[in-house]
């Protein structure tokens, strides 16, 4: 397996905003030869599956990129100007999107957005010992609601296609792989 690595020679902004940031670099591959690659560059976020009951807990809101609501386990990242621990990010995150309280977070592991052109990352928690509370949820999740579903049932709108987030799909693969050991 080769070990070297990509360089980047040069790189340079191409956009910003409050949420992301755009950079082309340009590159020399192992074997010499030049490329750009362009980059996006995100806060690393979190997801959380609030398991109570044989089931977990889940959002919809309208997703404004695919034009309609859909349903994704509680995620999201520190705001612009605060930070915390990932573990303390999760906490924040159902609190404010579901309302609930978790006695125990267990970190289940970390991914990638999409590494072939972004830089973000995510880490996965498993809530549990569920107490339940008010939503403080932001202006832009006004529209977000929470409801309980089975195992059954969650698994079943993977297959129907009616749970289509990549992230919540590769946490809910990733607690089955936990689980499993």
């Amino acid at each position: 397996m080769p070990t070297d690595e990509i360089r980047q020679l040069s790189t340079r902004e191409v956009y910003r905003n409050p949420w992301l940031r755009l950079r082309e670099d340009e590159v020399q591959f192992p074997d010499g030869s030049r490329g750009l690659y362009s980059v996006v560059d995100k806060p690393d976020f979190v997801v959380v599956l609030a398991r109570e009951d044989d089931g977990f807990w889940l959002v919809q809101q309208y997703r404004y990129p695919v034009g309609r609501r859909e349903w994704e386990f509680p995620q999201g990242g520190w705001p612009a100007g605060h930070d915390g621990s990932p573990a303390e990010l999760a906490a924040a995150e159902l609190r404010e999107e579901t309302g609930l309280r978790a006695d125990r977070l267990t970190h289940l592991g970390r991914l990638h957005t999409a590494y072939g052109f972004c830089s973000q990352g995510y880490d996965v928690f498993l809530a549990t010992g569920l107490t339940p509370g008010e939503p403080a949820r932001e202006s832009t999740e006004a529209d977000m609601v929470h409801e309980w579903r089975s195992d059954t049932a969650l698994r079943d709108m993977v297959r129907r296609g009616d749970l289509t987030d990549g992230h919540s799909v590769a946490a809910l693969c990733l607690y089955d792989t936990v689980q499993a050991r």
